[in-house]
């Protein structure tokens, strides 16, 4: 008995060890627009940037983009304290807001950064096979829009199918809200046009999984939305849709869900702790 106990101690002790001696580093507010065309563009080069949260001692680690929720209208950069220490880089990125630029120049730069992402990963030692994204609320729309409506990443030569997963948290499915103030729309009048990730179900997009809120405790119809998306997604023959309600929780519901995010990203690479 005193024999396993001691195996045991020293199983932590080195699992411990292990968590400590990985350097996490962070570079801060890098462009993902090339210098052409941020030159003339003072709101690009103020707002264009992004963040890189990476494990030093750590090769071939996945990646999870981060978008920032505040409604296409605030809101800044972050890396979640939750995601840190994990095992693989956080990317947080900053895109131009409404009533600055309209639609659908937000989902430019979600897939800009995005693109950025591919093509640079591997210097921060990441495998750009492994990039997933994610976002809260407004993030959450961006993260669908980018993963499913393939043109966006087409624009920089990546395939949207190279996602390894998509996991929005609380975002809309249909038209986002702001995006109908911009033409004039109630915000209780729900739209679903090309600018709504329910335009673009399709067999063969990346791992979904869909975060909601509890839908007596979210924004108005986010979690039937949210629904809608992963019952038509499985309509069309997707086969990895999965949908979440965060029982007694809110639209802020970033701390029961990471955990998801997390449990997601290790059951699609295999990852350990």
């Amino acid at each position: 008995m005193k024999h396993r106990f001691f195996l045991i101690l020293f199983a932590v002790v080195c699992m411990v060890a292990k968590a400590q001696s990985t350097t996490y580093s962070t570079q801060l507010n890098i462009p993902y627009y090339p210098e052409a065309e941020a030159d003339n563009d003072t709101y690009i080069q103020e707002r264009c940037l992004l963040d890189v949260y990476y494990p030093e001692e750590i090769k071939v680690f996945p990646t999870v983009v981060w978008f920032h929720g505040g409604g296409l209208t605030g809101g800044t950069k972050f890396i979640p304290e939750d995601l840190k220490e994990k095992g693989m880089a956080v990317v947080a990125v900053n895109y131009r807001l409404y009533p600055k630029i309209k639609a659908p120049v937000y989902i430019e730069d979600a897939a800009a950064a995005v693109a950025w992402v591919f093509r640079h990963i591997e210097e921060f030692g990441g495998d750009p096979d492994l990039i997933f994204i994610s976002g809260h609320s407004a993030g959450g729309y961006l993260t669908s829009m980018v993963g499913l409506d393939q043109r966006w990443l087409k624009k920089h030569d990546v395939d949207a199918n190279r996602i390894a997963g998509l996991i929005p948290f609380s975002g809309h499915t249909i038209t986002h809200f702001t995006v109908r103030e911009e033409r004039g729309i109630d915000g209780t009048q729900p739209i679903v046009d090309d600018l709504a990730p329910l335009f673009h179900v399709r067999k063969d997009a990346p791992p979904l999984l869909l975060i909601t809120g509890d839908r007596e405790m979210e924004m108005l119809g986010r979690y039937e939305e949210n629904a809608y998306l992963m019952r038509m997604m499985k309509v069309v023959g997707h086969t990895d849709t999965k949908l979440y309600e965060m029982d007694g929780y809110g639209h802020n519901m970033l701390a029961p869900a990471f955990p998801l995010l997390i449990k997601e990203v290790k059951r699609i690479t295999g990852l350990k702790d």
